[in-house]
């Protein structure tokens, strides 16, 4: 068995201390309540605020403090942008070539560790301390809390599977939102002034700080980064580079950091073992390698005490920081060109998902002695750990991912109905996609629409949405168009995000959150003793239809119990069926429109 010294409170604290100590500024203007408490407490939103202003005021040529939006409950949030290069507005980084860096604390305002850690890494940054000079090579901008409203839902117990802080926030918004699953859809004004500052910005990095929920186990920590498994390939390998060399500093540091999320592959056995894959779009690391550019998740132990989160998430961050000034530039040229490699993915095959496959490996994974027993509360096979006794897990690892679907991306783009163009235009810009708006009517255009041999409506709310799973296929097709039409080109740097917004196939397409289930409605319909009638004069006039009927009766023994499928057979063959009935309202063309 491996030993390792155990950071207890003391050392953590000591440890804030001669950062503290090392300080240019007094004490009392930059710690935080945790500092203060020997980190058994965290502060409410209003020291988020003050210590915003503080940094400005003590760093006036290195910080500022900006408000980027306001919370449902109006509540400022707050950004601090901290860098040595004099650069504090977008255009700035863009002309001079200077990667950005967006640190995120607080989108689960529970899991907390990351306000903390980051003003604790902010602070050595900018006493060259620690991150020694990276900020003369990057913009850092450090949200302390993403979900503010949901910070200040503030009690015990919050988060009863989590060690410490005392008290602390709340997972979801004021208008629970789960932010975390509202990076396509951008429903929440939240997420909305984040995707405004992505946009202003372009963050080479975005850094998610999260805890994480699970088992209880000796890892500590673990670093998700894509482009890894996905996206561009040259940023696939620079991604890879990117989370081995963060591993790499932890482990240095007495930690137990691992490249995949610490989930078991069946809830409460760890035995079944785990699973890599890639997030869909609507999860931050999942969203930004459709944008060409980093996103990692960083996910501290819950069941280790707040002091070792806080010192493993500050460390994480001076990691990053260290690794973009040493490669950001490249990075960054690299991103760019992977940017317009995307430009001229119009007409190619792109995957939309992936999957892991069934191909594994054993690994030596560091858990504690463990008992399963059926509980006496809920009857339920239980896990039951003993963290005096560590203990080495030898579990299977899946860790082959590969595409899934794959789609082609039409050569022209995709055609919005003016009906839907306002709240298209909307989620448009709001990720800062290219699109035109159509000045004059379009008449035969070639298109492809998508005909739907399924359309399944969830039973139960999600997220504020009943999803919609669509299956079908694209086929050819004429259509006229009116005024006010919208045609989204595919050849552009956010193609790929363009295809998750748009194919029915992915995930968080605004199809797939029941942006269009309207369409999926029925509203016209002829009443059953019409139905007869019409039925048996279709009969009597086509021979044919009445052989495929009498078919279709004896193959297909659902449809011959079920008097209204019946009926339905007919009447789609009626010049009264609905053609706009099941019809998604999005058209792929081959032709940009002129």
């Amino acid at each position: 068995m491996i030993k390792r010294r155990p950071v207890t409170l003391a050392s953590a604290f000591a440890f804030a201390l001669t950062i503290s100590s090392n300080s240019t500024f007094a004490l009392e203007n930059l710690s935080t309540t945790a500092e203060q408490s020997g980190f058994q407490k965290t502060g409410r939103y209003e020291e988020v605020e003050t210590l915003c202003r503080n940094f400005q005021k003590n760093y006036p040529k290195m910080v500022r403090c900006q408000e980027i939006g306001r919370s449902a409950e109006g509540r400022p949030m707050m950004a601090i942008i901290a860098t040595r290069t004099n650069i504090f507005v977008p255009y700035l980084a863009k002309d001079k070539q200077v990667p950005v860096t967006l640190i995120q604390g607080g989108i689960h305002a529970g899991e907390i560790d990351g306000k903390d850690a980051g003003f604790l890494a902010l602070r050595e940054a900018l006493n060259n301390t620690a991150a020694k000079n990276a900020l003369d090579k990057q913009v850092l901008i450090f949200i302390p809390v993403f979900n503010v409203d949901g910070h200040e839902r503030f009690a015990k117990w919050n988060r009863p599977n989590q060690r410490g802080p005392e008290e602390m926030g709340w997972r979801t918004t004021a208008q629970n939102f789960n932010l975390n699953r509202d990076y396509v859809k951008a429903d929440t004004p939240e997420m909305q002034a984040m995707l405004r500052l992505i946009n202003q910005w372009d963050p080479l990095v975005v850094v998610d700080l999260h805890v994480t929920d699970g088992a209880k186990f000796e890892h500590d920590i673990s670093i998700q980064i894509e482009p890894s498994h996905a996206g561009d390939k040259v940023l696939q390998q620079s991604g890879k580079t990117f989370q081995q060399n963060i591993i790499a500093d932890l482990s240095a540091q007495g930690s137990l950091p691992l490249p995949f999320y610490m989930a078991f592959e069946k809830e409460d056995d760890p035995m079944s073992g785990f699973a890599d894959g890639v997030a869909s779009p609507r999860l931050s690391h999942g969203y930004f390698q459709l944008r060409n550019r980093f996103g990692i998740l960083v996910e501290t132990h819950s069941w280790k005490d707040y002091p070792t989160r806080v010192k493993i998430t500050r460390n994480t961050i001076i990691s990053v920081l260290d690794q973009v000034a040493k490669s950001g530039a490249d990075w960054r040229k690299q991103s760019l060109e992977a940017d317009m490699r995307s430009a001229n993915l119009a007409g190619q095959t792109i995957p939309l998902t992936y999957k892991t496959t069934d191909q594994f490996q054993m690994i030596n994974f560091r858990g504690y002695a463990y008992t399963r027993k059926p509980s006496d509360i809920s009857g339920a096979l239980m896990t039951r750990y003993d963290e005096t006794k560590p203990q080495i897990w030898k579990v299977k690892l899946r860790d082959e991912v590969v595409p899934d679907t794959m789609i082609n991306l039409p050569k022209g783009g995709y055609l919005i109905p003016a009906a839907y163009a306002k709240f298209v235009v909307e989620k448009l810009r709001a990720h800062g996609i290219q699109f035109e708006a159509q000045n004059a009517a379009l008449n035969d255009v070639a298109i492809e629409r998508f005909n739907t041999t399924s359309a399944t409506i969830s039973p139960d709310s999600f997220e504020s949405h009943q999803t919609l799973k669509l299956q079908g296929n694209w086929v050819d097709a004429q259509h006229n168009f009116v005024k006010g039409a919208l045609f989204v080109p595919a050849a552009q740097p956010k193609a790929a995000l363009v295809a998750a917004m748009f194919e029915p196939a992915s995930p968080d397409s605004l199809v797939s959150w029941g942006y269009f289930n309207n369409n999926f409605e029925k509203k016209e319909f002829m009443e059953a003793y019409v139905a007869e009638d019409v039925a048996r004069e279709q009969l009597a006039a086509d021979p044919a239809l009445k052989q495929a009927f009498e078919k279709k009766l004896k193959d297909d023994k659902d449809f011959a119990k079920n008097p209204a499928t019946r009926l339905e057979f007919f009447a789609r063959r009626h010049s009264s069926w609905d053609q706009e009935y099941q019809q998604y309202p999005v058209y792929r063309t081959n032709i940009a429109p002129k």
